[in-house]
């Protein structure tokens, strides 16, 4: 089917109280197990490509985009390509002609008036393209501090997203959707962090746009579920697939330490991961509490 809009399928799952998952890829085995994850749940996904992966594949970013958007057009369920956590303004103009309908910029790291004054240029330029934009505001864990420092722990002073910074952010920038910082840590490996529900509430009721909860893999269900419940439309995955990946070709080579061939163990990761993403998609289906 034709590629989706990320931006409609936003809105839908805010208005219904549900929230879409976006899923980063890095490789094609990556877009066609989320494809496949997501047809498996029935359900629409969003096919992410970091700034990160874009520097991974040598700076190109065509070849993983095109590979997304022929991916989406032949899958059963809607899916949408976005361009994820861009600092660079040159990446950012490339973004219209490689088939994005959307785009997070990612000035978090700067100070908060640096912050507003990028994201609105940035907000100007991608909404006269027709390009959906989210912004993020707060220092979710996981990523360099401000002005490039240490990561900033998320349960740090100054860290947590203030709801009343955002009212003014997302009126000042014109953006469409929101990250915010409420206990969740990029590239976790273990299903334990703790999401701060109360500041959510007040962030939903101050914001008008959707929230975005970044950092997801480090979350475990329960807490998801109370999230998707508390006002977040949006769901970042990634680490989640790359450590399902990673363990099902660790497995397998362990078991054919003769294997050479990259078809045989890249399918068993490609299974995993989509096994991952159908689990994942189920969790955020579940009625919230």
């Amino acid at each position: 089917m034709p590629l989706a809009a990320t931006g409609e399928l936003v809105a839908h799952a805010a208005g219904t109280r549900s929230a879409v998952t976006a899923f980063n890829v890095i490789t094609l085995e990556h877009i066609e197990a989320v494809v496949a994850g997501a047809e498996a749940a029935g359900a629409p996904v969003i096919l992410q490509v970091s700034e990160n992966a874009v520097k991974f594949r040598y700076g190109r970013l065509l070849p993983l985009a095109r590979a997304a958007v022929a991916a989406a057009e032949e899958a059963a369920v809607p899916v949408a390509l976005h361009l994820d956590h861009v600092q660079s303004d040159e990446l950012l103009r490339r973004t219209p002609g490689a088939g994005f309908g959307s785009v997070m910029y990612d000035a978090a790291r700067l100070p908060y008036a640096e912050n507003l004054a990028a994201t609105r240029a940035a907000a100007d330029w991608a909404h006269a393209r027709g390009l959906w934009i989210e912004a993020e505001l707060g220092e979710v864990g996981g990523k360099p501090g401000q002005g490039g420092g240490a990561p900033l722990d998320a349960h740090a002073p100054g860290a947590r997203t203030d709801p009343d910074e955002a009212r003014a952010f997302v009126a000042d920038t014109g953006v469409d959707a929101l990250a915010v910082a409420v206990g969740s840590v990029h590239a976790m490996t273990t299903r334990t962090a703790t999401l701060d529900h109360g500041l959510l509430g007040r962030l939903a009721a101050a914001v008008p746009v959707p929230l975005v909860l970044h950092g997801s893999s480090g979350v475990p269900d329960g807490e998801l579920v109370a999230a998707v419940a508390g006002g977040i439309a949006k769901v970042n995955v990634g680490t989640a697939l790359n450590a399902a990946m990673t363990g099902a070709i660790r497995g397998f080579l362990a078991a054919h330490p003769e294997a050479v061939d990259s078809r045989k163990y890249l399918s068993v990761g490609r299974e995993a991961m989509a096994r991952e993403v159908t689990r994942i998609v189920h969790v955020l289906g579940r009625p919230g509490p």
